[in-house]
Protein backbone atom coordinates (compact mmCIF):
# COMPACT_ATOMS: atom_id res chain seq x y z
CA UNK A 1 0.00 0.00 0.00
CA UNK A 2 1.37 3.61 -0.63
CA UNK A 3 2.00 5.92 2.08
CA UNK A 4 -0.08 8.99 1.66
CA UNK A 5 1.65 12.21 1.01
CA UNK A 6 2.35 14.39 4.45
CA UNK A 7 1.04 17.48 2.37
CA UNK A 8 -2.32 15.81 1.93
CA UNK A 9 -2.65 14.69 5.44
CA UNK A 10 -1.72 18.24 6.58
CA UNK A 11 -4.51 19.80 4.45
CA UNK A 12 -7.35 17.30 5.31
CA UNK A 13 -5.96 17.76 9.04
CA UNK A 14 -6.10 21.96 8.61
CA UNK A 15 -9.04 22.15 7.17
CA UNK A 16 -10.95 19.48 9.83
CA UNK A 17 -9.81 21.89 12.11
CA UNK A 18 -11.10 24.82 10.82
CA UNK A 19 -14.46 23.15 9.64
CA UNK A 20 -15.53 21.37 12.70
CA UNK A 21 -15.30 24.42 15.05
CA UNK A 22 -17.16 25.84 11.92
CA UNK A 23 -20.08 24.00 11.87
CA UNK A 24 -20.25 23.75 15.66
CA UNK A 25 -20.02 27.41 15.90
CA UNK A 26 -23.17 27.81 13.55
CA UNK A 27 -25.05 25.52 14.76
CA UNK A 28 -24.93 27.46 17.95
CA UNK A 29 -26.22 30.05 16.56
CA UNK A 30 -23.72 32.27 16.02
CA UNK A 31 -23.91 34.49 12.39
CA UNK A 32 -22.08 33.54 9.93
CA UNK A 33 -18.85 35.94 9.24
CA UNK A 34 -18.44 36.05 12.92
CA UNK A 35 -18.55 31.81 13.14
CA UNK A 36 -16.09 32.08 10.17
CA UNK A 37 -13.56 34.62 11.77
CA UNK A 38 -13.53 32.71 14.53
CA UNK A 39 -13.51 29.09 13.16
CA UNK A 40 -10.57 30.29 11.72
CA UNK A 41 -8.80 31.60 14.76
CA UNK A 42 -9.59 28.18 16.28
CA UNK A 43 -8.18 26.70 13.97
CA UNK A 44 -5.15 28.42 13.56
CA UNK A 45 -4.69 28.13 17.32
CA UNK A 46 -5.31 24.46 17.32
CA UNK A 47 -3.40 23.48 14.52
CA UNK A 48 -0.06 25.24 15.64
CA UNK A 49 -0.59 23.43 19.14
CA UNK A 50 -1.63 19.91 17.70
CA UNK A 51 -0.42 19.49 14.11
CA UNK A 52 3.52 20.76 14.90
CA UNK A 53 3.86 16.39 13.87
CA UNK A 54 2.60 16.58 10.03
CA UNK A 55 3.98 20.50 9.55
CA UNK A 56 7.43 19.12 10.75
CA UNK A 57 6.77 16.28 7.83
CA UNK A 58 6.01 18.35 5.08
CA UNK A 59 8.39 21.10 5.84
CA UNK A 60 11.12 17.93 5.66
CA UNK A 61 9.63 16.84 2.56
CA UNK A 62 9.82 19.97 0.94
CA UNK A 63 13.59 20.54 2.19
CA UNK A 64 14.40 17.04 0.97
CA UNK A 65 12.85 18.21 -2.79
CA UNK A 66 14.24 21.41 -2.67
CA UNK A 67 17.78 20.14 -1.71
CA UNK A 68 18.38 16.73 -3.85
CA UNK A 69 21.83 15.76 -5.02
CA UNK A 70 21.08 15.61 -8.40
CA UNK A 71 17.78 17.40 -9.75
CA UNK A 72 15.12 15.33 -11.31
CA UNK A 73 14.98 15.56 -14.94
CA UNK A 74 11.70 15.12 -17.45
CA UNK A 75 11.17 14.97 -20.65
CA UNK A 76 10.31 18.35 -20.90
CA UNK A 77 13.61 19.68 -19.53
CA UNK A 78 15.43 17.61 -22.07
CA UNK A 79 13.04 19.19 -24.83
CA UNK A 80 13.60 22.63 -23.85
CA UNK A 81 17.18 22.03 -23.11
CA UNK A 82 17.53 20.68 -27.17
CA UNK A 83 15.32 23.52 -28.39
CA UNK A 84 17.67 26.31 -26.81
CA UNK A 85 20.99 24.42 -28.38
CA UNK A 86 19.10 25.20 -31.64
CA UNK A 87 18.22 28.24 -31.17
CA UNK A 88 22.26 28.89 -30.04
CA UNK A 89 23.40 27.14 -32.96
CA UNK A 90 21.20 28.84 -35.56
CA UNK A 91 22.23 32.09 -34.04
CA UNK A 92 25.84 30.88 -34.44
CA UNK A 93 25.25 30.10 -38.24
CA UNK A 94 23.77 33.64 -38.54
CA UNK A 95 26.45 35.13 -37.09
CA UNK A 96 28.91 32.98 -39.42
CA UNK A 97 27.33 34.49 -42.74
Amino acid sequence: MKRIPSWITYTVLRLLVFAVPLVILLLVGLVWWLAVIAAALIGLCLSYIFLSRPRNAVSSDLYAVRHREKPARSEDDDVEDAAVDDATADTRERKRD
